[in-house]
């Protein structure tokens, strides 16, 4: 027994420990990320600033990385084609007072460790400067509006999407698609309550962890996303606890069984979400007011907000969404989920994104 115990023991540790690494790495491959970001904006800038000032043409670009390539040998990422997008990128970035000042910092540093370098970056639109260079490049080529490349940006980091899953997401237009809401928040709860549960919930989720490449039953779909629920979570969002699972609830001798089962701390409500294989249909709406109706009368606590219901299916129209919520008076929100699955995800790609570059 002693003996199963210590090995038990020896796994916990040999756990945290790999994840110490793990986390260590991440965080050396941001750092190192954010820096080799903040370098090709200041070469950008530089390059901008003289063509102001000297009239420069285009043709500075091939003769400066012919020279660089001479005096540093070693030196990669600094081709004809990337100093191009570097000039792009401080145009594009130019009114970046966070960038600047992170630029600043890098200048002074005097080969001393600069701690404060991610943290300054990551204001840079919170994002920009985390992301792989390929990202960016992306980003600049593909989406013209800031708003909406701010948010593709923001979901690169939260789900850890590679290039190409994003340029999958920009070509479906994913962005568009999140500007239409499908709930009735708005309606059903006080206003900051509703601001709140509007930034909360999506329109539509990725669920690819679940690697289901063919048509499954509403069973097995709740059945994969019980066993890997902290995927879930995060696909979620933050501030979401799991509570079950098939939770039931009884009420004048009938029973009813809510799909799944979330607390959101933030909050304070239930948060009740119902499976659906296919399309979305009005009645599914009339069941979740039921259920919420339900919660709030025997689950609620005495000092938490009204329970939430999510109806998450294959497909969604707004306009039938519409219709069918427009007269319940319980907070509802109908989103779509993805099963595509994405080749890589962003930790192992920041790694490979900077080795990359290393070569152009």
């Amino acid at each position: 027994m002693s003996n199963e115990l210590e090995h038990i023991n020896y796994q916990s540790l040999l756990g945290e420990v790999k994840k110490a690494i793990q986390q260590a790495r991440l965080r050396t491959a941001l750092a190192v990320n954010t820096e080799m970001i903040l370098l090709y904006w200041q070469t950008g800038k530089m390059i901008a600033e003289r063509q102001q000032q000297e009239g420069w043409a285009a043709k500075v670009i091939p003769r400066l990385a012919s020279d660089l390539k001479l005096e540093f040998a070693d030196l990669k990422g600094f081709s004809e084609r990337n100093l191009g997008y570097m000039l792009r990128f401080a145009l594009e970035y130019s009114e970046e007072p966070i960038l600047q000042q992170s630029v600043s910092k890098l200048q002074n540093a005097d080969n001393q460790e600069n701690t404060n370098l991610p943290q300054a970056a990551a204001n840079l639109q919170q994002l920009v400067a985390k992301l792989p260079w390929g990202h960016n490049i992306l980003l600049m080529e593909k989406v013209k509006d800031k708003n909406a490349r701010f948010w593709y940006a923001q979901q690169t980091i939260e789900k850890g999407w590679s290039r190409d899953w994003l340029l999958n997401a920009i070509k479906m237009d994913s962005f568009s698609q999140t500007q239409i809401k499908s709930h009735n928040f708005e309606q059903t709860l006080p206003a900051v309550h509703s601001d709140y549960a509007n930034e909360v919930f999506k329109d539509s989720y990725n669920l690819s962890f679940l690697g289901i490449s063919e048509q499954v039953k509403e069973t097995e779909l709740e059945k994969r996303l019980v066993e890997k629920i902290k995927s879930f979570i995060l696909e979620l969002g933050k501030g979401f606890s799991f509570i079950g699972n098939q939770y039931r609830l009884e009420y004048n001798n009938k029973e009813y069984f809510v799909d799944m089962l979330f607390f959101h701390r933030g909050l304070q409500s239930l948060v009740a979400i119902e499976l659906k294989i296919g399309s979305f249909k009005a009645e599914y709406v009339g069941k979740m007011n039921l259920y919420l109706s339900l919660l709030d009368k025997l689950e609620k606590g005495e000092n938490e907000n009204q329970s939430i219901g999510i109806i998450l299916c294959a497909d969604k129209d707004h306009l039938d969404v519409e219709i069918a919520l427009q007269d319940i008076n319980k907070p509802i929100g109908v989103a779509e989920y993805q099963l595509l699955i994405p080749k890589d995800r962003l930790q192992s790609l920041l790694i490979e994104e900077i080795k990359r570059s290393e070569h152009d």
